[in-house]
């Protein structure tokens, strides 16, 4: 890791490195710049391009790391909106539209629902670090999953479908999108009643 530059306060590890790079292209992404170039970001870190591209070989990686750290701070934020909520069907289809309605939202996900981007980082929202902090976040719902009959693999996959709903909303948002009460009824009535069924299926009982 080098040390020069960084405006004047060097990082501590590697990890740090990365992380104050991806802050700071999250941060020119919030300004209005939907796909920062790597000398913008180095300029505002405090580096060389030659500095991030020692971490990021690429724009589009840099883009795509930037997508996965935005991903992965949002679900942090999402799980206090969430308390209070013990039935899994509202849970499922509360975080399922506050997720929609916020990454409308933040203007760091222009990368995933820009039309331009073409899909390029939309695996974003399904990668396994997405998916590692969506099972957290779940644990930590005020829902009983075992009261309720849902056993460990069956809490995976359910963050899996929960985020692949949220991946085709943004692939096809829908003309117009749907938004609010809208959503939700739809949500409420296409996918509410599963996770209301038992959690194995008749193909698994038989196995």
């Amino acid at each position: 890791m080098r040390t020069h530059g960084w405006a004047g306060e060097a990082p501590t590890s590697d990890d740090e490195a990365v992380e104050r790079i991806l802050r700071a292209a999250g941060e020119i992404i919030d300004a209005g710049t939907a796909e920062p170039s790597i000398a913008r970001v180095a300029q505002k870190v405090g580096v060389t391009r030659q500095t991030v591209y020692r971490y990021f070989d690429s724009t589009d990686a840099l883009l795509q790391a930037t997508a996965e750290f935005a991903t992965t701070e949002f679900l942090t934020g999402l799980a206090s909106s969430m308390r209070g909520i013990t039935d899994p069907a509202a849970a499922v289809v509360e975080g399922i539209a506050l997720t929609l309605e916020r990454l409308r939202e933040n203007p760091r996900f222009s990368l995933i629902l820009a039309p331009e981007s073409r899909g390029r980082f939309v695996s974003a929202v399904t990668s396994d670090t997405a998916r590692s902090l969506g099972r957290s976040i779940i644990d930590g719902f005020d829902v009983d999953w075992v009261e309720h009959g849902w056993t460990s693999a069956d809490l995976d996959e359910l963050v899996e479908h929960m985020l692949r709903t949220v991946q085709s909303f943004i692939v096809d948002p829908g003309i117009p999108a749907r938004t609010g009460i809208e959503l939700r009824s739809y949500l409420w009535r296409w996918v509410a009643p599963l996770p209301r069924r038992t959690a194995r299926s008749p193909i698994a009982a038989a196995e």
